[in-house]
């Protein structure tokens, strides 16, 4: 299993752990002592190759994970449960069997700030892109250069507002 993404992971064991299964880049926070210089890091791989947070299902771990939410929004989290990755006296990342680990990576979620609406239903109707006799070939237009594909108005406005874009970047391609 290749991930694109960078792992965030507490330390060093947990990086062990993860590469004896996957091909995959960590970055580690040493812990809770998390340093300018890792979150810097942290916010340049999120943007090249997206990051997902991973860090250990306990209290110490939600707190770290809760941090780096709030310095970098719009990383990805992956989850483990308590029982998962536990041995008798610890519980953590490098103590989740391969298959904990894949299926946690494979439904990470992402956490942002709310979003604001960029485009709304009346600047879709400005555009041409509802209420008009070429509405669909306008449409088919913007789907030709965003990803979005050929879809009703409503759900390529709802895309178009997920990829924040705004008027003026619809007015250019118009």
């Amino acid at each position: 299993m290749y991930l694109q993404e960078v792992i965030i992971v507490e330390g060093k064991n947990d990086t062990r752990r993860l590469q004896m299964f996957f091909n995959v880049d960590t970055i580690e926070t040493d812990g809770y002592r998390l340093r300018p210089e890792t979150l810097d890091l942290i916010r340049e791989a999120n943007i090249r190759r997206g990051a997902i947070v991973f860090t250990d299902p306990d209290t110490p771990g939600e707190n770290l994970r809760r941090r780096i939410n709030d310095a970098v929004p719009g990383l990805k989290n992956a989850f483990l449960l308590k029982k998962d990755a536990r041995t008798k006296h610890k519980v953590g990342v490098e103590h989740a069997s391969r298959e904990v680990l894949e299926e946690a990576l494979g439904k990470f979620l992402t956490i942002t700030e709310k979003k604001e609406e960029t485009l709304s239903l009346s600047d879709f109707r400005e555009l041409g892109l509802i209420g008009k006799p070429d509405s669909r070939s306008r449409r088919q237009k913007v789907a030709s250069v965003f990803p979005v594909g050929e879809v009703s108005a409503k759900t390529m406005r709802q895309r178009l507002n997920i990829l924040q874009l705004k008027k003026e970047d619809i007015e250019k391609i118009l």
